[in-house]
């Protein structure tokens, strides 16, 4: 427990000394500091969590999430099975578990096709200005005017089902985010006093471009590639409920949502615990999102 420490404060009466509270605020905001990082830090271990399972499914679920036990289906949630199971008899909660490479791979596959497409354009279109500049700053506009589950959803006619697919579609659907960040960073950053320093001691355009402009413009588009993670995430999943996603039986989040749908009533886990999962993960990558930005600031 901190002592405050009182110290005389002068009056100008020329009266007694008036004790005065002079504790050091810095143990006081360093406390504050401190419980608001638990927010953060509860961030990272539930994504973590999400990568492990990923990369390491069969030490979280051992079993096979593709057969169960017809003779235990919709079980509630219990010791035996923390997620319940399904209309198949199988573990949901190793199906979460095994579902998280199809659900983050995607989100990686979308959030890198839109971070590198865009980031591209954006550095293209910053970069050159001009004409160019407003050809490529109409064509994001118009990317832009569509909303991202319709693009989604038109690609992947396109290019068929399929988790890749899909996380395809959501990538190009997050391609004129990044365009737009990443052309305002770099005609910000073009305008600083050490660029012109730079080109006043004789470095050429690609010079300038690879060692001061780009390297200064990258870190909001960082904080914008965790947030779309999330997004992705979100959007992937969606895409799954609606049919376009991974095939039955994998064991997709989005997916398996959807084949809970139908025993709401008399089975809520199947839909509400794969649910919360999605939530939980895609809440914190906007966590982390959200400091990587207050500190790019």
């Amino acid at each position: 427990m901190t002592v405050p420490v009182l110290t005389p404060r002068p009056t100008a009466d020329g009266q007694a000394p008036v004790p005065v509270d002079t504790a050091p605020e810095i143990p006081r905001r360093a406390s504050r500091l401190r419980g608001r990082s638990w927010g953060l830090y509860l961030a990272i271990a539930v994504v973590s969590l999400a990568v492990l399972w990923a990369l390491i499914p069969g030490v979280f679920a051992p079993g096979d999430p593709l057969t169960g036990t017809p003779a235990d289906k919709l079980l509630p949630p219990s010791a035996a099975h923390w997620f319940g199971t399904d209309t198949l008899g199988r573990d949901l909660f190793g199906r979460v578990v095994h579902g998280a490479v199809h659900s983050l791979s995607g989100a990686l596959i979308a959030v890198t096709v839109g971070l590198a497409l865009g980031t591209l354009l954006g550095a293209i279109a910053g970069a050159l200005g001009g004409v160019v500049d407003d050809v490529l700053m109409r064509i994001v506009d118009v990317l832009l005017a569509i909303p991202g589950l319709l693009l989604s959803l038109s690609v992947i006619i396109l290019l068929g089902f399929g988790t890749v697919n899909a996380a395809i579609a959501v990538g190009l659907g997050s391609i004129a985010a990044f365009a737009r960040l990443m052309r305002a960073e770099v005609a910000r950053v073009r305008r600083t006093e050490y660029v012109e320093a730079a080109y006043g001691s004789g470095a050429t355009f690609l010079t300038v471009l690879r060692r001061h402009v780009l390297p200064n413009s990258l870190t909001p588009i960082v904080a914008l590639a965790a947030l779309q993670f999330g997004t992705a995430i979100l959007a992937i999943s969606t895409l799954g409920f609606l049919g376009y996603g991974a095939p039955p039986p994998t064991p997709e989040w989005g997916l398996l949502i959807a084949d809970g749908r139908n025993y709401i009533g008399t089975a809520w886990w199947l839909t509400a615990l794969p649910g919360l999962v999605v939530v939980a993960v895609v809440l914190s990558a906007n966590r982390i999102s959200h400091r990587i930005g207050r500190t790019a600031r």
